[in-house]
């Protein structure tokens, strides 16, 4: 028996599924302020609003988007963005304060500042999302338009010192997929410290993976998904990944993550 207290925004954030077909219709300016605006008040480290988001309304880019992550659907969404992680802004303004962005004592460009710029544009993506869904919208996050990072900077024209973070595609859901199988909290959340050994880490693994071999992605209605260890396993030797290493495209952009 389930001891989940539900409300509103509990039970929003707890029916998410991601939506890949949309309703052809347009959403208000309304509601794209709305969606802005919360995201604009996610936490941010140490107040830097280290990201920015670009909106995408140029039928061109979209299908170029949806021709970089492979997925035609993102073609087709009434709203679109582009989260980037941004410290070319707050470079101009240390700039403009006499800061010389060129020396070793510059530190916007480092590896610390990447990472939290990262996680904001993370969490505001996710304020976003949670909003978008709380008014009937549905949503997809868009990892796969890092398929090609270089090709998506240059679409998107991002200067020096920033780095796209993620997509999400948003309008009125045109389909109606099932809640995907999610892991057992034993494994996922611990107290105190990290489980010292792996047959405790996996005590429910076997369970899940049944679980989500009983799930039906209606990206494939004709075949189950694959067990969640045979997917962990499939993606633990992906040669393809190689070929994202953050590092050269970071360092593209004037990032230094050594530092």
């Amino acid at each position: 028996m389930s001891n989940i207290l539900h409300n509103a925004t509990v039970d929003t954030l707890l029916e998410r599924r991601s939506i890949r077909k949309f309703k052809p219709k347009p959403l208000s300016d309304d509601i794209v302020e709305t969606l802005e605006t919360v995201a604009q008040h996610a936490a941010s480290s140490q107040f830097l609003n280290d990201w920015s988001a670009i909106r995408i309304t140029d039928p061109a880019a979209k299908k170029r988007l949806a021709e970089i992550g492979g997925q035609p659907y993102i073609a087709t969404a009434p709203l679109l963005y582009v989260f980037v992680l941004d410290e070319h802004r707050n470079a101009a303004i240390a700039a403009s304060k006499g800061v010389e962005t060129a020396s070793d004592e510059f530190t916007l460009n480092g590896s610390y500042r990447y990472t939290q710029a990262q996680n904001d544009a993370v969490l505001a993506l996710h304020a976003m999302e949670t909003a978008a869904y709380s008014l009937g919208l549905g949503c997809v996050i868009l990892g796969s338009l890092l398929n090609d990072v270089p090709a998506l900077i240059d679409l998107l024209n991002l200067p020096e010192y920033t780095y796209p973070v993620l997509g999400l595609a948003i309008g009125k859901p045109d389909q109606d997929p099932a809640l995907k199988p999610r892991m057992p909290r034993s494994m996922q959340f611990f107290e105190n410290e990290y489980p010292s050994n792996n047959e405790t880490l996996l005590a429910g693994l076997q369970d899940f993976d049944e679980e989500v071999h009983r799930y039906y992605d209606l990206r494939n209605t004709e075949r189950p998904v694959d067990p969640f260890s045979d997917q962990i396993a499939s993606n633990a030797v992906d040669s393809g990944v190689t070929s994202k290493a953050v590092a050269p495209n970071a360092k593209r952009q004037g990032f230094r993550l050594e530092r």
